[in-house]
């Protein structure tokens, strides 16, 4: 009679037991999403005919073959504000042509490159020389979920809330 007693109580409690549950995160604290997170390098490079007319920039970790990657051309500042523009960017040098900024991407770099209608070679160094360009990496999750207009580098980056002081440039 003892052990069928003991056996009943054993049983009654594995089944309260049972509902019990343990709540790792308590729901006041804020979860953090490690594999999407949005990046902005900046990178200053000048292009020749010994280089191509193209660099290549290799992350420092592979990304996500769902991200995106977005790249800004620095065109100009003006009053000490950075006018940035998305590429693939098209200049009209009047009689000399159409200069193209162009960039393609893998999961592991971003290759910049210059086109043209004409000889690269003719090109003035304005156009060349210490070039800067930011990388804005956006992970695939946010693509479709967010309206941005991505041609506005200040919408970009105020969207994914990233602190544009804190980029660190890097120069090639």
């Amino acid at each position: 009679m003892s052990k069928k007693i003991t056996l009943l109580l054993a049983f009654i409690s594995m089944i309260s037991l049972q509902s019990c549950t343990v709540n790792d995160t308590p729901q006041t604290q804020t979860q953090v999403d490690n594999d999407t997170i949005s990046e902005v390098l900046e990178y200053t490079i000048s292009f020749n005919s010994g280089n191509n007319y193209k660099r290549l920039i290799t992350f420092n970790n592979s990304i996500y073959a769902s991200d995106m990657v977005l790249v800004y051309h620095l065109y100009d500042v003006v009053n000490g504000a950075d006018v940035w523009r998305q590429m693939p960017q098209t200049y009209y040098l009047g009689a000399s042509g159409e200069l193209d900024y162009n960039f393609d991407f893998t999961k592991y770099d971003v290759n910049i490159f210059l086109g043209a209608n004409f000889d690269l070679n003719t090109l003035s160094s304005t156009w060349t020389q210490n070039q800067t360009f930011r990388i804005v990496i956006v992970p695939g999750y946010f693509g479709n979920k967010m309206a941005i207009d991505y041609s506005d580098y200040n919408a970009v980056i105020k969207a994914y809330n990233l602190d544009d002081s804190k980029i660190i440039k890097n120069r090639i």
